[in-house]
């Protein structure tokens, strides 16, 4: 135990900082239901007396919203934290939850509590001189991740060959398994970019499909999952996400019973306790926990535990720098999502230093050997598109 840092026992937190900024996308995106102008983040630091370690935790606010997310950390949450005890996080996950019931339980307060829990994660790590993997359980080693895109970009180009030209790309870059859009165009259409993204991956990847809550009824997303099965022919589909809305949980049970392709939704979803409806009434044969959306990460061992125990699979949501750990901490992880920085679609690493993004190679994405998450924040940057309330 020579090696372990002291942990501080007796420390009380001190300080809980939020902090909102906003980044503009290059160019307008689309996917099947909204358009894509910009990215909210909230950024939360917590800070303990009698220690110079900071815990850091961020999560997706939208693209609007980050000023909403910053006023419940603050009204709502720092009063709870401060003056306790940092170790006892799923102690102070129980305090924040409940001292919300009536303003939160779900929405923006989940999303708030979900950046302040990763930062307190953030925070043991560090103290215990650890990676978050390695204190959870897992190894600072490499996962496998996908190359997510396929957006509707017109500026792009014609759809089908602008689809091929960025799997191309993501090839280049050492990716095999690719996930687009669907959704924002007729079915025919959207096949016939599939298609054409079927065989530019080719035998040696997968390719999987995400619907954004795209189609209004069963049995549309049942039509438009066949003619994308049709479309990908004996290649086939690794998954389709998300066809109809989160709350239509029997949809989504009666969509994965019919079609070949595996259903896959959970990126929406919070807390436990919705995680449980899905996994009980059979919903999805793939599921996509968020930890900053569902909770954090106290919260995303649950469910995927929960889920580990029922043979389901998991393929978390966004925020690779942070999920590339808990995919190393878990059995049952397909593989992370990746955004290459240089796509413009999710562009939080430019909040952060360039030595601490996630390095990639090979489709893996290595899981860092700093303590924490492992990421520092280029304060020159966050001052630039910090949201003045």
């Amino acid at each position: 135990m020579e090696n372990v840092k002291d942990v501080g026992i007796g420390m009380k937190i001190s300080r809980v900082v939020a902090q909102a900024v906003r980044i503009p996308v290059s160019e307008p995106t689309r996917m099947s239901t909204r358009l894509l102008n910009r990215r909210e983040y909230l950024i939360v630091t917590v800070e303990v007396d009698g220690s110079d370690e900071k815990g850091i935790g961020y999560v997706y606010a939208g693209t609007t919203g980050g000023v909403l997310l910053k006023g419940a950390t603050t009204n709502l949450l720092a009063p709870v934290l401060v003056g306790r005890d940092p170790d006892g996080i799923l102690d102070l996950w129980d305090r924040m939850y409940h001292e919300t019931l009536l303003v939160g339980r779900r929405g923006l307060v989940l999303r708030a509590i979900s950046a302040v829990d990763i930062a307190l994660w953030d925070l043991a790590a560090k103290r215990l001189g650890a990676p978050l993997a390695v204190m959870l359980g897992g190894s600072a080693r490499s996962v496998p991740a996908y190359a997510s895109g396929g957006y509707y970009r017109p500026k792009a180009g014609p759809w089908n060959t602008a689809v091929v030209e960025e799997i191309r790309k993501n090839q280049a870059l050492g990716f095999r398994d690719h996930k687009i859009k669907v959704g924002g165009l007729s079915i025919k259409e959207d096949a016939a970019r599939v298609e054409a993204a079927v065989e530019a991956v080719g035998a040696d990847g997968r390719l999987a499909l995400d619907a954004n809550n795209a189609y209004r009824s069963v049995a549309e997303a049942i039509s438009a999952t066949r003619a994308f099965e049709k479309a990908a022919g004996d290649l086939g589909l690794w998954w389709i996400e998300e066809p109809l809305s989160p709350d239509d949980v029997e949809g989504h049970r009666q969509i994965a019973r019919t079609v070949e392709t595996p259903i896959a939704t959970g990126e929406l979803h919070q807390t436990r306790w919705e995680f449980r409806q899905l996994i009980e009434q059979q919903a999805a044969d793939i599921i996509q926990p968020d930890a900053g959306v569902l909770g954090g990460i106290s919260e995303w061992i649950r469910v995927v535990r929960f889920a580990e125990t029922f043979g389901i699979p998991i393929a978390p949501h966004w925020h690779a720098n942070l999920h590339a750990h808990l995919a190393a901490a878990s059995q049952n992880c397909l593989a992370v999502e990746h955004f290459m920085l240089e796509k413009d679609v999710y562009n939080f690493e430019l909040l952060v230093t360039a030595a601490t993004r996630l390095k990639y190679k090979d489709g893996l994405v290595d899981v860092p050997d700093r303590p924490g998450i492992g990421i520092e924040f280029d304060e020159h940057c966050l001052k630039q598109y910090q949201i003045i309330d």
